[in-house]
C-alpha cells in the first residue's frame, strides 16, 4: 500500500496509469461490456462500481485540456427507455476533480466498441447501472 493512494488502486492499475501518457484515453466499464474481448489489456475490477473507481483514478491522473471532450459516455440506444442518473453522478465526480466543468461527450454504441478497442486499456467493473461505460482521456501534469 501507499500512502495518499486509494486501495481501490491495484499495483497493475496505478502501473497502466503510470504508462499511460497525454492523450492516451482508459476505459472504465460496466459488468455488461465485453471487456476481455476488446482490451489491448484488461484490469479486473469486479467488486467495485465506476464511481468509486473514477473518484479513485481522478485523484491520481488529470483530464485533457486540449480535447473538447475530455469524457466519453455509451449513448442510450435510440428507442431503449433506460434512464441514466450515474451520469449526473460521473459529471459530479468529474467536475469537483478538475475544478471546472467538463464537456462530455455521447458516443454511438459501436462506435464506443471500436474506441474502446484503441484504448490503452480497459478497467472492468462489477457496476450494475446501464450504459455506465466511460472513457477518460488523460491529460497533462503540471508542477
Amino acid at each position: 500500500m501507499l500512502k495518499g493512494v486509494s486501495k481501490l488502486i491495484s499495483p497493475e492499475l496505478i502501473k497502466i496509469l503510470m504508462e499511460m501518457g497525454h492523450g492516451d484515453e482508459i476505459v472504465i466499464a460496466d459488468g455488461n461490456f465485453p471487456a476481455a474481448s476488446h482490451a489491448a489489456r484488461l484490469v479486473r475490477c469486479d467488486g467495485h462500481s465506476v464511481p468509486e473507481l473514477l473518484e479513485a483514478i481522478l485523484q491520481l491522473v488529470p483530464l485533457d485540456t486540449y480535447n473538447e471532450y475530455p469524457v466519453g459516455l455509451m449513448a442510450v440506444v435510440p428507442g431503449d427507455a433506460v434512464e441514466t442518473p450515474i451520469w449526473k453522478v460521473y459529471e459530479a465526480i468529474v467536475n469537483k476533480h478538475e475544478n471546472r466543468t467538463i464537456q462530455m461527450e455521447y458516443i454511438e454504441r459501436f462506435a464506443f466498441y471500436e474506441r474502446a478497442k484503441k484504448a490503452y486499456a480497459i478497467i472492468a467493473t462489477g457496476e450494475s447501472a446501464q450504459y455506465a461505460n466511460m472513457i477518460l482521456k488523460k491529460g497533462v501534469i503540471t508542477l
